[in-house]
């Protein structure tokens, strides 16, 4: 089955139009952090509403390696084709509806990448110079943000699976963590967007993860996360943002 055809998991039908752009994201760490959501509010965008789970806000960082990437109209994408990245997310919806995230920073190892990003979905990304090893699924991390007047950047880590791959049950916090199915960010004229993308359930795994560094998000975390998952790979494809 085609992976646009894989479709009973979304919590929402497919966008209408065309997927603009496919890519592969391979061997991510999602590092997750608790908060009261006081420490979030002032921070979301005018028209977005901080979405919490049991009360509480969480905010995430998410280094990864990123391949395969191709526009619709090409086999690949000329610069574009693989470089490591780094965001930084919270969970969002707009009235209730369509939970989604929101990035905070994205941080990436490809200049055109960055122009991209800024230029066709308003995002806040940044260039960075980052280290990626992988021996296996043993990953080891070091990102430092270099783009000019950005505010410090930095994230060293080290991570590897430490379970067996499942799949997230709807009402669990695994669930509400990664099941999203789109982002949201501040358009021209200050209007919130919306940029959906659809990908197959997530295949994640527990994880273990030792960090060093970490000044990559807008308020002070600790180098302990309250959760950590691991994903291998996933094929995502994305359709261009739309106004909400």
């Amino acid at each position: 089955m085609r992976l646009i055809e894989e479709v009973a998991h979304r919590p929402y039908p497919l966008p209408q139009g065309a997927w603009v752009m496919k890519q592969e994201w391979h061997q991510l760490l999602f590092a997750h952090w608790a908060l009261d959501p006081a420490q979030l509010e002032a921070l979301i965008p005018k028209g977005l509403t901080l979405d919490t789970f049991e009360g509480k806000a969480w905010i995430s960082v998410v280094p990864f390696h990123m391949r395969g990437i191709r526009l619709r109209v090409t086999t690949t994408a000329p610069y574009l084709s693989a470089f490591a990245e780094l965001n930084v997310r919270t969970y969002v919806t707009v009235n209730g509806d369509k939970p989604g995230v929101v990035f905070f920073s994205l941080d990436a190892a490809n200049p055109v990448g960055v122009w991209l990003g800024h230029n066709w979905y308003h995002l806040p990304y940044f260039n960075a110079e980052i280290q990626f090893q992988a021996d296996g699924d043993q990953i080891t991390y070091h990102s430092r943000r270099t783009h000019k007047n950005a505010p410090v950047g930095e994230l060293q880590a080290a991570y590897a699976p430490d379970s067996e791959v499942f799949h997230a049950e709807p009402g669990t916090l695994d669930y509400w963590l990664v099941e999203r199915y789109c982002l949201y960010t501040v358009g021209r004229g200050g209007r919130i967007v919306r940029g959906d993308i659809h990908h197959v359930r997530w295949p994640v795994q527990r994880a273990k993860a030792t960090i060093t560094q970490n000044t990559v998000a807008p308020i002070a975390l600790s180098n302990t996360p309250d959760l950590v998952h691991y994903v291998h790979k996933l094929e995502v494809l994305a359709w261009p943002i739309k106004p909400v």
